[in-house]
């Protein structure tokens, strides 16, 4: 069964390819890019892939995106930030910058941009997940998540729901000054996490994010009802235009 919805992928920078082919591999009916204000009329929601924040974020304002973008947030349909895209959800930052950058806004977190590091510390690891994420078991749902140049949230507000973090390695919470972090969250129908699930051939990320396009479409046409239960686990299937890795191991070099 397919998700009959559109689902957009700002497509100024960084890896919004791996996101469509992922989203079609789900079975969401439409995928299309976004460069253009226009292009937002239409799409059932939005993703905001992993690149340079910065870089995006002045690409958008160049475009005439941003003003568009807040009004796609306000109308109330279902955006997914990854890494970078997480950075322009936030409500606030820290190590922005000089002279700051654009943020949408809406998601109540604060972001440390490169909390994990500079592109020689993007790491790999197997993480924990809210039941939300699903499972085919009865055991809480792990996934592999692709940390590369990744930003963290460091503190969220109580209307802001944990969907996975990250337990900082004994020897680096004195220097982090903390235990954990936050990865992923979802605030209404904003979701953000810092890592890469485009990356990998799990596709729950992308069918999670699916189903909150579903429910918002379906509430605003009743018409496009469906059981979202009865589709299942996406099977991990190669193709030939699928850019995305099962076997690539990323590891943190040591600086000297």
């Amino acid at each position: 069964m397919e998700f009959p919805v559109c689902v957009g992928v700002l497509a100024l920078q960084g890896s919004y390819r791996e996101h469509m082919t992922c989203l079609r591999k789900t079975g969401v009916q439409t995928v299309v890019e976004i460069k253009k204000p226009n292009q937002l009329e239409g799409i059932d929601g939005l993703i905001i892939p992993g690149g340079e924040s910065t870089t995006m974020a002045l690409v958008a304002h160049r475009w005439g995106l941003i003003d568009a973008l807040r009004e796609f947030a306000a109308s109330g349909k279902p955006i997914w930030g990854t890494c970078a895209g997480l950075i322009f959800l936030a409500e606030d930052g820290e190590g922005m910058k000089a002279g700051g950058q654009e943020l949408l806004g809406g998601l109540h977190v604060t972001v440390q941009r490169n909390f994990f590091g500079s592109q020689i510390d993007s790491f790999e690891a197997t993480l924990t997940a809210s039941a939300a994420l699903g499972s085919d078991d009865d055991q809480p749902p792990r996934f592999r998540a692709l940390f590369i140049r990744a930003p963290a949230i460091i503190s969220a507000k109580p209307s802001v729901e944990v969907l996975a973090e990250w337990v900082i390695p004994e020897e680096e919470r004195a220097k982090a000054g903390r235990d954990k972090v936050i990865v992923a969250v979802r605030e209404g129908r904003l979701m953000a996490t810092a890592f890469h699930p485009e990356l990998t051939d799990d596709y729950r990320w992308h069918k999670f994010f699916a189903k909150m396009c579903m429910e918002e479409a379906t509430r605003a046409d009743p018409t496009k009802a469906f059981d979202a239960d009865t589709i299942p686990f996406t099977e991990n299937v190669h193709s030939v235009d699928l850019p995305v890795f099962s076997q690539t191991h990323f590891c943190a070099l040591d600086k000297k």
